[in-house]
């Protein structure tokens, strides 16, 4: 007789960050991420709520905070299991909790490095495509690509006669540096982000020349063009596709007097650095695409034109040089939601003068300091708003006239184009799907669409965290 299973989760339930998913068969448990809650979602106690001495391993689908930032907590708690991922994400992995505990408030700096030291001797690495028994219990499962950002996974779980599969992020075609996601075979119970579950990118083949124009036209007034982006993924995506627009029009005119060849492209963030230099000690990961670039002499992710700060005393230096205006160029900085980080420091700084611009090039969580300048700040092309906007930063308020621009297809995750696509890729169909990692109105526009195209299949919205 097959052992009943129970699904529970722990998070990214009510929004977007915070994943954390558990899956049960008999006495034994498997938990998929352990995220941390941010924009809205933030929440001061970060503490593990739930049993975890049933819980005999972690699954990490990939390394962004929204999906392990809690793991320190959950060590602290007691887990002493192993910590599945990707051959990539045991690489990355340590690197984001390093940088993560610099800004814990909540245990001694010496403790860190304890938690560090904990989570090395816990990692496995697994490849892709390759069944793990889970000792002791009927659970096994595999990592497959999810096309998010390197070493992105997602996981599926066999266990009670049943397959359940948790997408994890799921990344959009055409993605730089990224072998495609894995298209999935079939499940019983598929937990399925719903990030953009309510609307489509622009289409990704072109978006190369519409980076390359945004920054004409923001640079044509002798401004500067702030971009946010997450240290992880996004910066690296942004650099292949400047080292490439640099290459073919690097004659052009990128501002006035200043061609491509001689543009200054800033990554200010030393844990964009330390992860730029890990992604290129992962080329082997790479799609043959950025593979057959770097054979041929090309550097994606460290051309000439990069100038990489990484001490406090050079970021100083550097946000001065930017604000004299002297030379134009191009500010990539985190935290991708403008949430902390040195791009505060910019934003502070230039967010003021109508001069500048700043681009969006993710999803901005509600609650976000990102969210609120894209939504109210006056955007490039568009007539300027009668009265000001203003958004709050480390807890002053400063007015935003800086032009706004957003291109959506550098997002990392999937439209909902591509959501539907990957649920209608099961077959035979599942018999329930869960919407979870998406606000309200993504997850409502998600089940409509499925229900529509998979009327045999339930498609649930979980309401409450800790229940099936």
């Amino acid at each position: 007789m097959a052992t009943p299973i129970e699904i529970k989760h722990h998070g990214a339930v009510l929004g977007v960050t915070g994943s954390c998913h558990e899956l049960r068969s008999g006495d034994s448990s498997v938990l998929i991420d352990c995220g941390l809650f941010q924009g809205a979602d933030e929440r001061d106690e970060l503490e593990i709520e739930f049993e975890i001495d049933h819980i005999r391993a972690l699954v990490v689908t990939h390394v962004h905070v929204d999906h392990v930032g809690r793991i320190p907590y959950l060590l602290m708690a007691g887990f002493k299991g192993p910590i599945f991922c990707s051959e990539p994400s045991a690489l990355l992995l340590p690197a984001m909790l390093e940088d993560a505990l610099k800004f814990n408030e909540n245990y001694p700096k010496q403790l860190n490095k304890q938690i560090l030291s904990r989570v090395a001797r816990q990692i496995r690495a697994l490849p892709y495509d390759q069944w793990q028994p889970l000792l002791g219990t009927d659970i096994e499962f595999r990592l497959q690509r999810a096309g998010h950002i390197l070493g992105s996974a997602y996981v599926e779980v066999a266990a009670g006669g049943q397959r359940v599969l948790f997408s994890g992020d799921l990344g959009a075609p055409h993605s730089p540096l990224l072998v495609p996601a894995t298209p999935p075979t079939h499940c019983d119970v598929l937990v399925l982000e719903s990030t953009y579950g309510d609307t489509d990118h622009d289409t990704r083949p072109d978006r190369r020349l519409r980076l390359k124009s945004v920054v004409e036209r923001a640079l044509a007034g002798g401004g500067t063009l702030l971009i946010p982006a997450f240290s992880l993924g996004r910066t690296q995506d942004l650099l292949y596709e400047l080292e490439s627009i640099i290459h073919d029009f690097g004659q052009e005119t990128a501002a006035p007097n200043v061609p491509w060849s001689e543009l200054d492209i800033i990554v200010d963030s030393p844990l964009a650095a330390k992860l730029t230099d890990l992604y290129r000690d992962l080329k082997s990961f790479w799609n043959q695409s950025a593979r057959d670039r770097e054979r041929a002499g090309r550097q994606s992710l460290a051309f000439a034109q990069l100038r990489v700060i990484d001490s406090h005393e050079d970021h100083l230096q550097c946000l001065e040089a930017v604000q004299s205006g002297h030379q134009p160029s191009v500010v990539i900085a985190g935290s991708g939601m403008c949430a902390g980080g040195r791009i505060v420091n910019y934003l502070k700084a230039l967010l003021a003068d109508p001069n500048n611009h700043v681009l969006f090039v993710g999803f901005q969580a509600q609650g976000t300091a990102g969210r609120v300048i894209l939504e109210s700040g006056p955007r490039f092309g568009e007539p300027t708003p009668d009265l000001p906007a203003w958004v709050e930063l480390d807890k002053e308020l400063f007015e935003i006239n800086a032009k706004i621009h957003q291109i959506s297809g550098y997002s990392a995750h999937g439209g909902q184009s591509d959501l539907v696509q990957f649920a209608q890729s099961l077959n035979p169909a599942p018999r329930q799907i869960r919407l979870v990692h998406g606000e309200a109105d993504a997850k409502l526009a998600l089940q409509a669409k499925l229900q529509s195209l998979m009327p045999d299949t339930e498609v649930l919205i979980p309401l409450i965290e800790g229940t099936e």
